[in-house]
């Protein structure tokens, strides 16, 4: 047997403990976690579920041993609901902390300046909350450039037909109600909610008397309710994310005859009959999920789970970052990589059920690229009131628990006009 020289064997010793070096910052890798960012607007009712869901399911899924043995970390940012903070947040996100995939906001506004960064840095994007139509159609303009936001929510226009959908059933075929107010705050989801609004509720039956867009800053809504009174529509079509407690509260404080009935983000969070101080009574909303609505078999163990480990139920975006961090990993886990480009051609692929229904994503060439799917196989909508201090559901019928009651200071009578 050929003897090994002391020099000789001094560099293959060399060589095998650098090739152990060089191996171990790959294995490390193998092991790195994955970092999801979440940018949310931590002091509102509805942000602060952003979060606190995505948390829950990194949670859940590490218990299951990751992603291919790799943990999932969330880093959350608040961004203050000011669209200047979410994009320096979205910049240390990506620069600072090495996040391979981004979670943000519900505010449309904040969406839309985080889009070119998106772009800009090649960062997967999921919204769970924001609904301008503007969103997809910035990808629509320029895909290649602008692939990596994903819509995780339903857009304006579908949000629209969702509430003519149940105004239909529940408002002209049950109530027998022709006429409306459409009130909405002046921002970017609501220009083609209002337009939506303006198209299907004619098409269903009911004449719009009034369009009224309001300054999210507004306090004081007395003249705002003095001027839809004087007009005596028999409802109110509302289109409210950004404010929520005030109006209720005036609503029922100046008695109001005239039922709400629309979008009303702040409304899907627990907390909102405590915040109006019980004035939310009587008050319907759509949204995508609702306690104890089992849209999907995910969806009452998410809400229980949710509420036993907060204290509060989720506003309706706690549901769409919770599906999201799932499918996300999913994503992942398909893709074998947390490559960008890989990352979005394996969410384009998305096949999900998860609290609010089945989840894929418009193609490319589609009206809305990379819009959630939408309609009766996909994600849909429920209308929920406010009862006795608690959210109930009163449409579709397939779903419902309850049925329509409003506080008596609310004068359907106006329906025979």
């Amino acid at each position: 047997m050929q003897k090994v020289r002391p020099h000789a064997k001094g560099i293959a010793l060399s060589l095998i403990a650098a090739g152990t070096v060089l191996a171990l910052p790959l294995a490390a890798q193998a092991a790195d976690p994955i970092k999801i960012g979440v940018i949310a607007e931590a002091a509102s009712i509805a942000g602060a579920a952003i979060p606190n869901a995505a948390q829950m399911a990194a949670d859940e899924i590490n218990a299951k041993g990751g992603v291919d043995g790799r943990k999932i970390e969330i880093v959350t940012y608040d961004d203050h609901s000011s669209s200047s903070d979410a994009v320096r947040a979205f910049q240390r996100a990506a620069s600072d902390d090495k996040v391979h995939a981004v979670i943000a906001s519900y505010i449309s506004e904040v969406v839309l300046a985080l889009e070119p960064w998106a772009a800009r840095l090649h960062m997967p994007m999921v919204t769970p909350g924001a609904a301008s139509n503007e969103i997809s159609q910035v990808i629509k303009k320029d895909y290649d450039h602008n692939k990596y936001t994903f819509h995780g929510y339903l857009t304006s226009a579908f949000l629209a037909l969702s509430v003519c959908d149940a105004a239909k059933d529940l408002l002209v075929a049950n109530l027998h109600m022709k006429t409306a107010v459409v009130m909405s705050e002046d921002a970017a989801w609501t220009t083609p909610l209002d337009a939506g609004y303006l198209e299907c509720l004619p098409k269903i039956g009911i004449k719009v008397l009034d369009h009224i867009r309001f300054s999210p800053d507004t306090t004081d809504f007395t003249p705002i309710f003095n001027k839809i009174e004087g007009e005596k529509p028999d409802v109110i079509i509302t289109g409210i994310s950004h404010v929520g407690v005030q109006p209720t509260v005036q609503w029922q404080s100046q008695q109001v005859p005239i039922p709400m009935f629309g979008i009303a983000s702040q409304a899907t969070s627990s907390t909102f009959w405590k915040d109006t101080n019980g004035a939310a009574d009587g008050v319907l909303f759509q949204t995508v999920a609702a306690p104890g609505v089992a849209v999907t078999p995910m969806a009452v163990p998410f809400t229980d789970n949710y509420t036993k480990r907060y204290g509060i139920t989720p506003a309706y975006c706690g549901n769409t970052a919770y599906d999201e961090v799932y499918y996300i990993a999913d994503a992942i886990k398909r893709a074998g990589s947390t490559d960008p480009d890989k990352l979005v051609a394996a969410l384009e692929k998305t096949d999900y059920v998860g609290t609010i229904g089945r989840v894929q994503f418009y193609g490319k060439d589609d009206a809305f690229p990379h819009a959630m799917k939408q309609g009766t196989d996909f994600v849909s909508g429920l209308l929920v009131q406010w009862q006795d201090g608690k959210q109930v559901t009163v449409w579709p019928t397939a779903v419902a628990n309850a049925k329509l009651k409003f506080p008596g200071f609310v004068k359907l009578q106006q329906a025979s006009n």
